[in-house]
């Protein structure tokens, strides 16, 4: 990313260095294979209450944390994901990606990546607690996201900057967890592959 403003001289360099120290982080009370998975119960992007508990009723739920609509890595993993979404179904599966941004937030990236499966909003990321995986972005951080027109107190309704890493939770009907990956690094991503492979071993 690089501007001719003088504000944000070096800018690439800032984030190639909160990306190293983001990347160093660890979550060490991220739920694990084996695990029961919180039941919670959020809005849609058109205000409509999703339970966890209800999704999976009907079968294993593929849970994945992203950070927001302005992530452009969160983008091409949710395309991603939206290609594997008949092979998820196949294997009985449904699939539920969760961020902190408000429901708006939400339908214009539904829209732009044409998803067509369930993305609610863990507004003040209680959710993404309950799971282990939130941290809270320095100030330096803070900073340079506001440079790059990222105001995530506006994107999120919360001022404290909290954000999920990156994470996906393969759940089976029972609630317990059969696949469990988080990533402090927010431009590596788990493969499809690996979702597809932990549903089959549910199922077989």
């Amino acid at each position: 990313m690089t501007t001719s403003q003088p504000i944000n001289a070096g800018i690439e360099e800032r984030f190639a260095d909160q990306q190293t120290r983001l990347a160093a982080m660890s979550f060490p009370h991220a739920l694990a294979v084996g695990d029961r998975a919180p039941d919670f119960a959020l809005p849609n992007a058109h205000g409509h209450r999703i339970r966890l508990a209800y999704e999976l009723e009907r079968g294993s739920v593929v849970l994945t944390f992203y950070r927001g609509a302005w992530c452009p890595f969160c983008n091409l993993q949710l395309r991603s994901l939206q290609q594997a979404l008949p092979q998820i179904e196949a294997l009985g599966a449904s699939l539920v990606a969760i961020s902190p941004q408000l429901p708006g937030g939400s339908r214009s990236m539904i829209d732009k990546n044409a998803l067509t499966f369930e993305v609610l909003s863990d507004l003040q990321s209680h959710v993404a607690s309950d799971y282990g995986i939130t941290f809270t972005l320095a100030p330096a951080d803070q900073t340079l996201f506001l440079e790059v027109g990222n105001d995530l107190r506006r994107a999120n309704g919360d001022s404290r900057w909290v954000l999920p890493a990156p994470a996906t939770f393969v759940i089976a009907a029972d609630g317990t967890i059969h696949l469990a990956r988080v990533d402090s690094d927010y431009t590596t991503r788990i493969n499809p592959d690996e979702i597809l492979s932990a549903l089959g071993a549910i199922t077989t």
